[in-house]
């Protein structure tokens, strides 16, 4: 019983920190009115790896690590729009990639251009994007070995994302929500989208039963 006590109490505390680094626009509403489909870009990467590599293959490291976030995102909204009916779709990451591809937009130069611009080459109401800030390959799995030294002296903090959704006709920020990568937040890129987005349920601002609370 204690240790059901313990693990709810915990649950609870991931919760509330998740809702701590939560933003939204008090202009939520009135700006995402009308908002149909959004568009999931590649996150924008970072990464300080231990080992040394050349600047070619880091930037195909950090690129593929946005990637894999923008399909991760993809596969949560995913599975979550067959549990729960939400009042906007997203547009397939392969149809964003082509129509950016014929307008010569690529992962190099994607972030030149402005939310507005990028809304309305790809007919979308709003932008999903972020950034990574890594110190591991997360595509690949994070170390699953438990320390007791690494969770005092930081060697478990494998870095931050932040993701955030903007508003395709006025390029203003909606909501972000930003949470540190350590062990606890999934052993892949995959699994810390899930459980992040899981944490952060409640607060995000398509779900309909948070346009009544938002008023209250």
């Amino acid at each position: 019983m204690k240790r059901i006590l313990f693990l709810l109490a915990l649950i609870s505390s991931f919760a509330v920190m998740a809702q701590k680094n939560i933003y939204e626009s008090p202009s939520f509403d009135n700006l995402s009115a009308d908002h149909n489909v959004l568009a999931i870009i590649p996150f924008l990467t970072n990464l300080d790896l231990n080992e040394k590599v050349s600047k070619t293959e880091q930037k195909r490291l950090e690129e593929n690590e946005g990637y894999a976030v923008q399909n991760a995102l993809e596969t949560y909204f995913s599975k979550r729009s067959k549990k729960k009916k939400l009042p906007v779709t997203f547009q397939n990451i392969e149809n964003t990639a082509a129509i950016l591809a014929k307008k010569n937009i690529s992962y190099d130069n994607i972030d030149v251009y402005t939310t507005k611009e990028l809304s309305e080459i790809l007919g979308v109401d709003g932008i999903i994007s972020g950034t990574l800030d890594l110190n591991i390959l997360l595509s690949n799995g994070i170390p699953t070995e438990f320390s007791f030294t690494d969770y005092f002296s930081g060697g478990a903090n494998y870095g931050r994302i932040g993701i955030k959704i903007s508003d395709g006709d006025s390029g203003k920020l909606l909501w972000k929500y930003e949470k540190e990568i350590n062990k606890k937040t999934g052993k892949n890129t995959t699994d810390l989208i899930d459980r992040m987005m899981k944490l952060a349920i409640r607060k995000f601002p398509y779900e309909r039963e948070r346009k009544r609370d938002r008023k209250n």
